[in-house]
């Protein structure tokens, strides 16, 4: 299947290494489940799947990074906020809708942490793709929890990356929720504007052929401010909840899910051929099927399958096992 995706866009030469260098540690994820979401277990659980199906050897695993503390959070989130959710103090540590705990409090200072370190690496080296295997950030607002996430991580490792570098980025969501912890957080964090213009935060709209045509809009702007140096580093965020067989979302087919991932690729491809490798870092954002979950993290591994096909020349024609659902909140026969 992929090799067939890969078709919609073929590269004129392979910019990037053939691994994801990949920041996860094993206290991203807390030992029991928070609640109906298996957002906080997500990174352990893709892990493990990827053993299962044989692709270890395509991570990359970087363990020598720092979690994050209460400082950085503070950048983005009111300090009512943050102080309450690490003190346990209800309702504002549960305002994500997960039940809280100390192991899951633990947990967001790695997968926040995961995100912004995976940015700085590609950076660093750009022929390199970084892979932070996080979701539970993109519905956080500044002052509460909302929607599975906790804290904003992509408002956080925009803000110090502008901060301690200059540097504009691109953030593409692909899930099937529009992330609003972006737009939300503008007015709380006064230079937002400049380290993530609102035009480099994609969101597309619509299901199936109106989605691509949207998302390809948008990715013309993106291409342009790639070539004209104005934005420095890709982060695509690829939820599986935009799959239509996803209990919470449905706007496109596995073949459709996997050709907008596709289509970022190829003006990423574009870009290197005229200015070299941009920097790029995957994560993986939403996802929720109760009967089949393995159905989530295939649909995950297939996209960063993708990625190395499409930009790094790495074969495989790996097909997810996504059935359709017996019986879901929004697909019951």
């Amino acid at each position: 299947m992929l090799k067939e995706i890969r078709g919609v866009y073929t590269p004129f030469s392979y910019a990037y290494q053939p691994r994801l260098k990949t920041f996860y540690r094993d206290e991203m994820a807390p030992p029991a489940r928070a609640g109906y979401s298996q957002t906080p277990q997500k990174p352990r659980l893709f892990i493990e799947r990827g053993r299962e199906l044989g692709f270890s050897d395509v991570l990359q695993v970087e363990k020598g990074w720092k979690p994050f503390t209460k400082r950085d959070f503070y950048l983005a989130h009111s300090r009512e906020y943050v102080d309450a959710f690490f003190a346990g103090k209800k309702p504002l540590c549960e305002s994500n809708g997960l039940t809280w705990s100390a192991e899951f409090a633990q947990s967001v200072r790695y997968t926040n942490a995961s995100l912004y370190h995976a940015i700085c690496a590609a950076v660093a080296d750009p022929a390199t793709i970084s892979f932070s295997p996080t979701s539970g950030f993109h519905h956080a607002t500044p002052k509460r929890g909302q929607g599975f996430c906790t804290f904003s991580g992509q408002v956080i490792a925009a803000l110090k990356l502008y901060r301690e570098h200059g540097l504009v980025g691109a953030f593409i969501d692909l899930d099937g929720h529009f992330g609003n912890s972006i737009e939300d957080s503008r007015s709380f964090c006064k230079d937002l504007d400049l380290a993530l213009p609102q035009q480099y935060h994609i969101n597309p709209t619509g299901t199936h052929g109106d989605y691509h045509a949207d998302l390809g809009k948008k990715l013309e702007t993106l291409q342009s401010g790639l070539l004209e140096h104005k934005v420095h580093y890709v982060v695509l965020c690829h939820g599986a909840d935009s799959h239509e067989w996803d209990d919470l979302g449905g706007q496109l087919s596995t073949v459709e899910w996997l050709v907008a991932a596709n289509l970022v690729y190829g003006v990423l491809s574009l870009a290197a051929e005229a200015i070299g490798p941009v920097p790029l870092t995957l994560a993986l954002f939403g996802g929720y099927r109760q009967d089949n979950y393995n159905a989530v993290l295939d649909l995950h591994w297939a996209s960063v399958l993708l990625a190395l096909l499409t930009l790094a020349g790495r074969e495989s024609d790996f097909s997810p096992n996504v059935p359709k659902p017996l019986r879901s909140l929004h697909h019951a026969n």
